[in-house]
């Protein structure tokens, strides 16, 4: 038989379980209460990503506890590598600092490892907006519609830095594949490359985000001021059913891991992360709050409104996608960076 103070014991153990998530949560809102969170987009000010994350804050704040404030850096550089960087090596490790990334970071620590100063592995995603389809799109005047006139045809195409889709698709497809894309690198960001197309200076992009040319340039798809010649991915998206992907380019099973390994960061699209040693209680509160935001009428209206698709994924998700690309085989990884090494040279 259970004695009067064993069940006494028992019922006040189940009380405090009970009273622990509300405490935890109004300690959560008592620390953002009259805070200003800083989220640092490792892009241009004006990019697609940048643009995406302004629209994001406006409504994140709202599903916050304590409902901070939520401000923009942007801190450009190396596919976002300087700014992950930054944030894993010296932003307060308490919430108060947010890295929005875009997707060839998570490929940095492999093909790229001697300018990574972070451990991929340790950092706190709290979720992606959306997932990316890369294109090739050139103006509208130039002769190059398909893949296949790549294959003799070269095309002048703008590009940001190492690291980007801009500049390592392009590349790897020329070292894999002989298309004969001519890249000129160095451009701040993707508006540079806009108006050196309308310019005449290049032809248009190697590869670059649909959801940015949608965001930045709509009235040019609507004008037909650019068409779509190819996209990165191994079977063609519903969004672009005649358009070739580069995947119907692979004649070997080398070539096949290789663009494998390139595309399976473009499921990541849009992330958002903590540097690592974050209160558990913090990150679950900028999950939840990020997973709600997804679902907010006010959101998902201005992120219409912004020519913005919002496909999320919750943070929680991501984690396996980067022990994917962590697990990447090293003669693969090999094979990329011996790829992306020949594309420059030439």
């Amino acid at each position: 038989m259970i004695s009067k103070s064993a069940l006494a014991v028992t019922a006040a153990i189940v009380q405090l379980a009970a009273a622990s998530p509300v405490a935890a949560q109004e300690d959560v809102a008592a620390f953002f209460k009259d805070k200003q969170l800083k989220l640092v987009v490792g892009s241009a000010a004006g990019d697609g990503y940048d643009v995406n994350a302004r629209v994001l804050i406006r409504h994140w704040v709202n599903h916050i506890p304590g409902k901070p404030q939520i401000i923009i850096q942007n801190q450009n550089g190396a596919a976002s590598v300087v700014m992950t960087n930054a944030v894993y090596n010296t932003a307060p490790r308490d919430g108060t600092v947010i890295g929005g990334a875009i997707n060839g970071m998570t490929t940095a620590p492999l093909v790229t490892p001697d300018v990574v100063k972070f451990d991929l592995g340790k950092l706190i995603w709290l979720g992606s907006t959306n997932h990316d389809i890369q294109v090739t799109y050139l103006w509208h005047t130039s002769p190059v519609r398909t893949p296949q006139d790549l294959l003799t045809q070269e095309v002048v195409v703008g590009a940001t830095a190492a690291g980007t889709t801009h500049v390592d698709y392009p590349l790897v497809a020329r070292a894999l594949f002989g298309l004969k894309f001519k890249l000129v690198s160095g451009y701040p960001g993707t508006a540079p490359v806009h108006i050196a197309m309308e310019r005449g200076e290049v032809a248009g992009f190697g590869s670059n985000g649909w959801l940015a040319l949608k965001a930045l340039k709509s009235e040019w798809i609507a004008d037909k001021k650019v068409h779509i010649v190819m996209q990165y991915a191994m079977k063609r998206s519903p969004v672009f059913p005649d358009v070739p992907a580069i995947g119907e380019l692979v004649k070997n099973d080398a070539d096949r891991q290789a663009i494998e390994m390139m595309v399976t960061r473009l499921q990541f699209g849009r992330p958002f992360f903590l540097p690592p040693d974050v209160p558990a209680s913090r990150v679950e509160a900028l999950r939840r709050g990020f997973d709600a935001t997804m679902n907010d009428p006010a959101y998902l209206a201005e992120a219409e409104k912004a020519k913005l698709d919002v496909a999320p994924m919750r943070g929680e998700d991501i984690g396996p996608l980067v022990a994917k690309v962590l697990a990447t085989p090293p003669e693969i990884v090999a094979r990329v960076r011996a790829a992306l090494a020949d594309g420059a040279k030439k």
